[in-house]
């Protein structure tokens, strides 16, 4: 079966947002969104300069978009933790990726 990544780029609710945006999803998003089926792992990314766009992989096992449908359904019934350091509008983007190639040297 291929290997998949959940790409989500998001972006704090302003400048002074940013140190609370990044806390909150580090220690309390990042455990709830993997604690769900089909997350296995998850990375971020921050812009080298800047407050955004942040990027987050989650490593998917199984069928992505059955993932993709637990996290929505989730946050839609409010077992997610949100926060309103992250910015809603406009919403993040997420976007299914198959691993085509991997190499290490």
């Amino acid at each position: 079966m291929a290997k998949h990544i959940l790409h989500v780029e998001s972006w704090p609710a302003s400048p002074e947002a940013m140190e609370e945006f990044n806390r909150w999803y580090d220690e309390v998003h990042l455990p709830e969104v993997v604690a769900l089926d089909g997350f296995v792992a998850a990375r971020r990314y921050a812009p080298k300069e800047g407050y955004g766009p942040y990027v987050t992989q989650y490593e998917i096992e199984g069928d992505p978009e059955e993932a993709v449908k637990g996290v929505t359904a989730a946050a839609a019934a409010g077992k997610l933790n949100m926060s309103d350091t992250m910015r809603m509008d406009p919403v993040p983007k997420m976007r299914i990726m198959e691993v085509v190639t991997e190499y290490r040297p």
